[in-house]
């Protein structure tokens, strides 16, 4: 199928995107990379009156150190975080671009955008969950300035999210490194939509002596795709391995206890009963990855 028609913009800086969302109405929409809105409208599941064109604005593309603190900007396409090799960013945010392979297939990666991602919300979208596992923050420009809105309140559903329609995303912070932190999922296909997707970051205490023996875990953080209307976190399973060490039992518990705990769908994908599987499987290899990561 075709696209609807619409009324095509090109905005040359963020305040003249900001001023035609407002002048288009709340049917228009942005394009970045186009990687997810164009094919829904192919599809017509996406009918925007207007896009608003931003790709041609200068300064949104970058990965920038700032103390501890990580900066990314909305237009950076997923190539660049997975090839980079800024010291910088490796240091203690490597699990980015090592999340990113996981990012759809090639051609995908070299004109999506890591902010057309997360404004899009889906539910296993490797950067939301990443986002809501760090606690990054969205910095979104609307036409009363700049607010910045936690992750934790940003996905509200199904590709639904705390932007105004007259908002433009243009800046992610992960506010402190997670040099133990992983993410793995499983899809029918590679490079297609996760069926399920588990993500974790450790707080480690103890020197391993490069390996994790010795080591325990003095807090974690576990985020699941796949699951729900959108990427949750699981307190009961980061409960479940505070003060543990760092075993496979004590990670495999941890997983059984995320698998109680989640509710997912049943689809054509599979069944609830399948998809909790999954987060056992999953969860214990991202603890596991998390885990060995800068021991």
């Amino acid at each position: 199928m075709k696209p609807a028609a619409y009324v095509y913009h090109r905005a040359y800086d963020v305040r003249e995107a900001v001023e035609l969302l407002g002048e288009l109405g709340e049917d228009a929409k942005i394009l970045a990379g186009g990687q997810s809105l164009v094919a829904m409208m192919n599809f017509r599941l996406a009918r925007p009156s207007a896009l608003v064109d931003v790709n041609r604005i200068s300064g949104l593309s970058y990965l920038r150190r700032d103390g501890d603190r990580l900066r990314i900007g909305a237009l950076t396409r997923h190539r660049a975080v997975e090839t980079t090799r800024d010291p910088a960013v490796l240091g203690g945010y490597a699990v980015l671009p090592r999340a990113a392979h996981w990012v759809g297939h090639y051609p995908i990666r070299t004109r999506g955008t890591f902010g057309g991602s997360i404004a899009h919300a889906d539910p296993t979208s490797e950067w939301c969950m990443l986002a809501l596992l760090l606690d990054a923050e969205f910095v979104a420009e609307g036409p009363h300035g700049r607010r910045t809105i936690p992750a934790a309140g940003f996905f509200q559903g199904f590709l639904t999210t705390a932007l105004s329609p007259d908002e433009m995303l243009v800046e992610v912070v992960f506010p402190r490194p997670a040099p133990h932190a992983a993410l793995t999922e499983f899809a029918q296909r590679r490079g297609d939509f996760a069926i399920v997707a588990a993500a974790a970051a450790l707080d480690i205490d103890g020197d391993g002596g490069g390996n994790t023996g010795g080591m325990t875990c003095t807090g974690a953080r576990i985020v699941l795709g796949g699951v729900d209307a959108r990427p949750v976190r699981v307190p009961a399973a980061e409960q479940a391995l505070a003060g543990a060490a760092l075993t496979g039992d004590a990670f495999a518990a941890a997983a059984d206890v995320a698998a109680r705990e989640v509710s997912p769908p049943s689809d054509v994908h599979g069944s609830a009963d399948y998809r909790r599987r999954l987060v056992r499987t999953l969860l214990t290899r991202a603890l596991e990855e998390a885990a060995a990561h800068g021991a």
